[in-house]
């Protein structure tokens, strides 16, 4: 079935309830060393700002940190998000990172959909997918390390520019985008980039996200590298029972998802009305019913949440699809040391072992109907 799995944790600024942002900075240390040491492929940072979801204003700073703390061990973001950096600055700050660390570096980027963000950071949302063209472009201009100019819609580099420090030419760094909708696999696969995606869609819109990706590629003639990474990030909670895990995870999912709508504005953001994200009217319109207990029993059944055995044939349920990286996390707002450590070794020591010994299901197939959806 292709390439082997490869796993990966997202690690963040949580801790339980009421701690200090010096706590939660510390925890996400400890959750990268206990990582390591169960033998995962790496840990992933999100980037967020002024709130409770995620506090991580600065991930690639965090990273340089986590070099030296699990020296080694693979590196990520998902997502760093381009609208809101000066594209020369990025370029030169992940150049750094890249050569202070030495394990895998995974880039994962996104333009973001929070307005609380885009308004505190003084970046009209509107130009935010032109904005993340021209850092990225720049991005893969700087990385050359060769001088460069650049004339983008927001950016210009009149005066040629190298960047340093330059990278060691073996020095790979894996990029993704983002997909925040299937409609978006076209536009990441326009950037020549590997899709990161969500498993909180249904299945049939993770195998659309893949193919529209696949067929965008071909289209551009670019051909997808046999060895491409395709990473689904999902939550993670695993109990002795289906019954146990879902009771765990229930509360804890419930917290994530009103933080989120909170941390979106969800109700108050004109969704219609901002160029790009039109879409994301629909996306989030259940997001409030997400955060009800009571009522989240689908956002339950997509991700990894249950018995060793039943998370180990959801894991290759979404390897049937496609997906090859599986980005597992229970690291959320109020969400304690000794509940993120028991999942990460139990994945580690019971789920990883089944995945390998249990089969993978034939690729799904939709209707046609509802997969254009």
């Amino acid at each position: 079935m292709g390439q082997a799995p490869r796993f990966a944790v997202q690690i963040g600024a949580v801790d339980k309830l009421g701690a200090s942002d010096a706590e939660m900075y510390r925890e996400a240390i400890v959750d990268a060393r206990y990582a390591q040491t169960l033998g995962f492929d790496a840990v992933w940072l999100v980037e967020h700002h002024f709130s409770d979801y995620y506090p991580t204003p600065n991930p690639l700073m965090f990273l340089s940190h986590l070099a030296a703390a699990v020296p080694g061990m693979g590196l990520g973001t998902g997502v760093m998000v381009l609208p809101w950096y000066d594209p020369v600055r990025f370029a030169e700050d992940l150049a750094m990172v890249a050569n202070l660390t030495t394990g895998p570096l995974h880039i994962g980027m996104g333009r973001g959909t929070a307005k609380l963000e885009y308004d505190a950071l003084r970046i009209d949302m509107n130009e935010a997918r032109d904005r993340f063209q021209d850092c990225w472009e720049i991005t893969q201009l700087a990385l050359k390390g060769e001088p460069f100019t650049y004339k983008g819609r927001f950016v210009s580099v009149d005066r040629p520019l190298t960047v340093r420090p330059k990278l060691d030419p073996g020095r790979k760094i894996n990029f993704y985008g983002a997909i925040g909708s299937p409609g978006s696999a076209e536009i990441i696969a326009d950037y020549n980039l590997a899709p990161l995606s969500l498993s909180q869609f249904p299945d049939y819109m993770l195998v659309k996200i893949l193919e529209r990706w696949r067929r965008r590629m071909a289209d551009r003639n670019q051909a997808v590298p046999a060895d491409v990474t395709l990473p689904v990030s999902t939550k993670c909670f695993i109990g002795d029972t289906d019954a146990a895990a879902r009771e765990e995870a229930r509360d804890h999912m419930a917290r994530f998802y009103k933080l989120q709508a909170e941390h979106y504005t969800t109700d108050t953001t004109p969704w219609g009305d901002i160029k790009g994200y039109e879409q994301f009217a629909k996306i989030f319109a259940n997001m409030k019913l997400m955060g009800d207990p009571a009522q989240n029993d689908p956002i339950l059944e997509r991700n990894l949440i249950g018995s060793p055995e039943s998370v180990a044939r959801r894991i290759n349920e979404l390897r049937a699809i496609g997906f090859n990286y599986v980005l597992i996390s229970n690291a959320m707002h109020g969400v304690e040391r000794e509940v993120r450590h028991r999942m990460m070794r139990r994945f580690a020591e019971e789920v990883i072992p089944l995945v390998h010994s249990l089969p993978v299901p034939d690729a799904p197939v939709f209707e046609k109907t509802r997969a254009a959806e």
